[in-house]
């Protein structure tokens, strides 16, 4: 049976980051604010919930949507015609999963490399020590699920500057 009401989506988007303005913030109390700010209580519930940061990178940006001490989950945003640090990891292991776009997803030393063309709905697991780097050949948006090894990365090339380091 059809329903009466009819809706609509909501389709405005959500802005990055989202902003108090200096009104709002201004008619709140400042006994308030403090207490709210420094309530060990309020900082308790804080801690227990997760909040979504995005890290500008020199190819674009990631979105770390999810972190634990198991797992890290990251949507990679990478620009057409960049790419990443020729790289490796000690200790991380992690997988990716094309959503949109394209890529060329590099693998292996210089004496094996190989060149995998990935699509939407392509994956690959990276096992550590396996080195890669991914490079854009349209806009892509790339899902990486790993443990949560972050800084655990050994830069063997790099065209922004960061060989050597684990700098973002």
């Amino acid at each position: 049976m059809p329903s009466s009401r009819t809706t609509t989506p909501f389709t405005r988007t959500r802005p990055s980051e989202m902003r108090v303005s200096a009104a709002r913030r201004e008619a709140i109390p400042a006994w308030a604010r403090i207490f709210w700010s420094r309530s060990p209580f309020v900082l308790g519930l804080l801690s227990s919930f997760f909040v979504m940061r995005r890290v500008d990178k020199p190819w674009g940006h990631e979105i770390i949507w999810a972190e634990t001490d198991r797992y890290v989950a990251k949507l990679l945003h990478i620009v057409a015609g960049h790419k990443l640090s020729r790289q490796y990891h000690e200790r991380k292991d992690e997988t990716f999963y094309v959503q949109a776009g394209e890529m060329d997803l590099e693998v292996g030393d210089k004496a094996e490399l190989r060149t995998l063309r990935m699509r939407s709905g392509d994956a690959f697991h990276c096992a550590p020590r396996t080195v890669h780097r991914m490079i854009a050949i349209t806009d892509v948006d790339v899902f990486e699920a790993s443990t949560p090894e972050l800084d655990d990365v050994v830069r063997l090339e790099d065209v922004y500057g960061r060989e050597g380091t684990s700098r973002p």
